[in-house]
Parts: structure tokens; sequence; C-alpha cells
């Protein structure tokens, strides 16, 4: 069976659009690289490397070094799809990536976009 197109899209075009959307808005690329590190666990090089070689999201996802722990708790709606819904596992990385820049674009506080697990109540 073949998967859906957006998975042989490169990392590189998909990242264009990313930067040309939040810069609209007043945001930078470093955040949304901040943002693809987070998610991915590439550091600068490894995400400069990816996107000078044309890498596509299949082989980015499959290579990353480490998926953040905490992309559970990515929820919401994106394209009309609850993130936290999705069946297949590259297309939820890719929605989780989508909902994370759709938060920076809208002006969200990069420390609620980098989600972080609620510290126990202090007794």
């Amino acid at each position: 069976m073949a998967g859906h197109r957006i998975f042989t899209t490169s990392l590189a075009d998909i990242h264009a659009l990313y930067v040309a959307k939040v810069e609209r808005q007043g945001h930078t690329r470093a955040e949304v690289d901040e943002v693809l590190r987070w998610l991915t666990g590439y550091d600068q090089e490894g995400l400069e490397r990816v996107l000078a070689d044309g890498t596509d999201l299949q082989t980015f996802f499959a290579q990353a070094p480490a998926m953040n722990p905490n992309t559970g708790l990515i929820t919401g709606v994106v394209c009309g799809i609850r993130v936290e819904e999705i069946q297949d596992p590259l297309m939820q990385q890719i929605r989780w990536m989508d909902k994370l820049v759709d938060e920076l674009a809208r002006g969200k506080r990069m420390t609620s976009i980098l989600r972080e697990p609620k510290a126990p109540a202090a007794r």
C-alpha cells in the first residue's frame, strides 16, 4: 500500500512554508527550528543537514534521534482532524509538527508550545 504523498515531500519544502507562515506573524526561522528540534531530538547541525539534503518527511521522522517523550501532550485540531486520534504514526508525527508551528504562528508562548508535563502539586 502506498503512503500519502506528503510522506515523500521534502522537509526543506515544508520548512520554507513554515518559516514564511511564522514570519508573517512576526516570528523567526530560529523559533521554527527550536520547535522541530524539541519534537524530534535533532540538533541544529542535524536539522541543517536534512534540510540541505532534501530529506523527505518519512526519512526525517524515521531517523529522528529521539522523539520528545511529551508528544502525547500535543492535542487539538489540524485540518479538521484531532491530532491525538490519528492512527498512522507517521501522519500523526507530521500533524504534531503542523500543530506546533500553527501555535507558534498564532503567538502562543514558546514555554506552552514546548510542552512539559505538569509538576505534581506540592504538599
